[in-house]
């Protein structure tokens, strides 16, 4: 029985997940979107972020955990018919892709469902991606349209506010100089009834 023991098994050796995990994971640093089942990359996220969150730090002993966890593949490309060598994974994870989400507490994956089904076995397709920088700068002008926002109610709550007092102000001054003008009205009515009498 299970009895609450995490983790996925995918019909494979514990050798087999590891080393499955690790090829996952170097993939997507490499070419930073890649297209697999949902069980694996529900699988192989949580240990991306672990690997990015230790990047972040930048530290020699981060980068040994790292190729610790990881390994140090080379990433190669294709130019003209021929293998070039463009660097290592963890080379782009610390020089590229941690410096990325510095100011970003977590949340740097993301699984996109597709409507594509393997063939074969019929497995759910998805998309595992990296989160680029205009996820980021959306959110960041969502909250920044959410403070300005805020910012123009405050003030016009704050203009309403002396518009108010101005208007209670003024007719305070003005029912103090109705009351004067008819003080002053009653005074010389009565000092004009007074002369004629005489």
């Amino acid at each position: 029985m299970r009895h609450r023991v995490a983790g996925r098994r995918l019909s494979r050796t514990s050798q087999h997940r590891l080393a499955m995990r690790r090829n996952l994971v170097a993939s997507l640093i490499q070419h930073e979107t890649i297209s697999t089942t949902i069980e694996k990359a529900k699988e192989v996220k949580a240990f991306a972020e672990k690997l990015i969150t230790l990047s972040k730090k930048g530290t020699l002993s981060a980068r040994r955990r790292a190729i610790a966890l990881l390994g140090n593949r080379d990433v190669i490309d294709y130019e003209d018919g021929k293998t070039v060598k463009k660097g290592t994974v963890i080379g782009k994870l610390f020089s590229d892709i941690g410096p990325r989400y510095l100011d970003r507490p977590g949340g740097y994956t993301r699984i996109i469902r597709l409507s594509l089904r393997r063939l074969g076995d019929n497995g759910q397709v998805v998309l595992l991606q990296l989160v680029g920088p205009e996820e980021t700068s959306k959110k960041e002008t969502k909250a920044a349209s959410k403070k300005r926002s805020r910012k123009r109610a405050k003030k016009t709550v704050e203009v309403e506010d002396e518009v108010q007092t101005q208007k209670t102000t003024e007719t305070k001054e003005t029912t103090v100089a109705e009351e004067a003008d008819e003080v002053e009205g009653t005074t010389e009515n009565s000092g004009r009834q007074d002369k004629p009498g005489q």
